[in-house]
């Protein structure tokens, strides 16, 4: 398997739009931007979270089973994960 590419927090943070929405979730992170308009929490709460360490919100909302079904969305890994 080809390593994966990783990405420093600040890098992760430019991505906060809803065109580019990227997340972070126990060091991987995330491309939300597709899926932001599926979201049942609504869109306006990605959008939100948009480029920053959401590990502790996701976690205290979502059970691991969500990251399985959702894995194609994982991008990368932040370099000090």
């Amino acid at each position: 398997m080809p390593e994966m590419k990783t990405f420093t927090r600040e890098e992760v943070a430019q991505h906060n739009t809803a065109k580019d929405c990227w997340m972070i979730i126990d060091g991987d992170v995330y491309d939300v931007s597709t899926f932001a308009k599926f979201h049942p929490g609504g869109k306006q709460t990605l959008l939100e979270l948009g480029g920053k360490d959401v590990t502790d919100d996701f976690w205290g909302l979502h059970r691991h089973e969500v990251l399985d079904k959702y894995q194609r969305l994982q991008k990368r890994r932040v370099t000090d994960a």
